[in-house]
């Protein structure tokens, strides 16, 4: 095909899609464009959403529809307008981009269909063991394994001066990353740790990396050798090597013997479910933890207030507490710590970025309150950004500025925050809303309290001078907990008790 002809017709391709272009329609919000076909606001979203997101705001008013990478997304601005948003179950659905995404980015084959039938049902009912009876068996195991990472590798031989340096980012992922793999998945026959974690982890940050182009069904071919990372990460969970660990979860053994009734479910695609549930469980969990670390850190009197509540706890239980011994605290131990669980919502409000999206399942008019509604198409999205919610100063005075008791109010924890003089439902959403909630939310805030408990009795810790503040890195926006865009370097020694 000659050269001239390949221009011809892509002049001819770009000419439909502007003459096909969208155009509103009555009693539909505001329409966004931009000027590039297809990818329209792609570009500025991608670069600061949250920004991006208060200029049309202010321009368009809190409810407007952007054309995104071939999309339309409306986006609901306004957090009393939420509810109506989110018990919409039958004509806006999560499931239908979930079901997508997950098998184009984790690479086994799409669980809804005739080719597996109830499979995506009982996956879906495994999930209840992150939850009651379950969630305490994980707790206790994280608390041990927790234990076992920091014993081993942080509370030996100290330096000359008692001090020790590192980067906090990777300290933290190093110690979450295999403290929550031996949790999920066990240890292995002979050990009590599995051999060459560093390069598991490594190869799964490498993939963790593309993973904002894979949700966004980049064709994996297209992203350098992320393919062949992703299937040497899968290897790791092929069932004849998963066979010969032992302490496995119940929620992964479960799973097991689920993909197990299905004949039609290849080794390699029962190993990229496992895989997927490792993302899950850690990509957002890590930076969690990081930044509930760093701002505790960084705060002196916070760390002081929620360091003597967990001493005051163990106190109270008759539990003492010596460095040279290993710590256990319970279920409801943690759930006594009410000074740290504000700390950990509070930098979970200034960190998480997380789009919670519907899909519109056919044209209708959605009720937005008792005065508005609004025009909907089918295979739109409808999406809600709770960033720009958490950093309301209208709801949250000084939105910027991390306070460690923010929701701390008479002895317990404070649920009343207010837009407009009206009391919001929701305030706060790190981890989803109504069907797209993360099943396994209650469990990462334990694993972070956890964290933080035996950092704080274990460790004096300090910031290194001469450091800038730690900024949020904005290019995984709407994917959940935002990573820090450069490490901070501190010190920590262990402390004499």
């Amino acid at each position: 095909m000659s050269p001239l002809l390949l221009l011809l017709l892509g002049l001819l391709a770009l000419l439909l899609c502007v003459l096909r272009r969208r155009k509103r329609r009555d009693s539909e919000p505001p329409l966004i464009k931009g000027w590039i076909p297809f990818l329209g606001k792609a570009l500025e979203f991608g670069k600061d959403a949250h920004k991006f997101l208060e200029e049309h705001k202010e321009k368009f008013g809190d409810v407007f529809t952007v054309q995104i990478a071939g999309k339309y997304m409306t986006f609901i601005m306004n957090p009393l307008l939420y509810p109506n948003i989110i018990k919409q179950g039958r004509q806006l659905d999560f499931h239908e981009f979930a079901n997508r995404a997950a098998p184009f980015t984790f690479g086994y084959p799409p669980v809804i269909g005739g080719k597996f039938p109830g499979l995506h049902e009982q996956i879906r009912r495994s999930f209840h063991l992150l939850q009651g009876k379950g969630l305490t068996s994980l707790t206790e195991s994280m608390m041990g394994n927790l234990m076992l990472v920091f014993r081993q590798d942080h509370l030996g031989e100290e330096e000359e001066d008692g001090w020790r340096s590192g980067s906090m980012y990777e300290f933290c992922y190093s110690v979450m990353f295999e403290a929550t793999f031996l949790t999920m998945y066990g240890r292995p026959g002979a050990s009590r740790r599995h051999s060459g974690m560093g390069v598991l982890r490594d190869d799964f940050i490498k993939f963790d990396t593309m993973f904002p182009l894979l949700i966004a069904e980049i064709p994996i071919w297209l992203l350098g050798r992320t393919k062949a990372i992703r299937e040497k990460l899968i290897d790791h969970f092929l069932p004849h090597r998963m066979s010969f660990w032992s302490n496995m979860s119940q929620f992964i053994r479960r799973r097991s013997e689920v993909f197990d009734q299905y004949d039609m479910l290849r080794d390699v695609d029962k190993a990229a479910h496992h895989f997927a549930i490792l993302w899950a469980s850690v990509a957002n969990t890590v930076p969690a933890t990081f930044w509930a670390m760093y701002y505790l850190v960084s705060h002196p009197a916070a760390l002081h207030a929620v360091r003597q509540e967990i001493q005051d706890v163990l106190r109270d239980d008759a539990v003492e507490f010596r460095s040279d011994k290993d710590l256990t605290l319970s279920r409801e131990q943690l759930d006594k710590l009410l000074r740290l669980d504000s700390a950990i919502s509070e930098s979970l409000r200034l960190s998480s970025a997380s789009m919670n999206i519907r899909v519109v399942q056919e044209d209708f008019t959605l009720q937005l309150d008792a005065q508005r509604s609004m025009a909907t198409r089918k295979g739109d999205i409808i999406a809600m950004y709770p960033q720009s919610m958490h950093l309301d100063p209208e709801i949250y005075e000084e939105p910027q500025t991390f306070r460690f008791d923010r929701y701390l109010q008479d002895g317990g924890l404070k649920t009343d925050f207010y837009k407009d003089g009206q009391k919001l439902k929701y305030y706060l959403m790190p981890f989803g809303s109504g069907s797209s909630m993360c099943p396994g939310r209650h469990f990462a805030v334990n694993e972070i309290k956890q964290f933080v408990c035996l950092l704080l009795l274990y460790f004096d810790l300090q910031l290194e001078d001469g450091q800038r503040r730690a900024k949020l890195d904005s290019s995984r926006a709407g994917l959940g907990v935002l990573l820090p865009a450069a490490d901070v370097r501190f010190r920590y020694r262990l402390r004499k008790v």
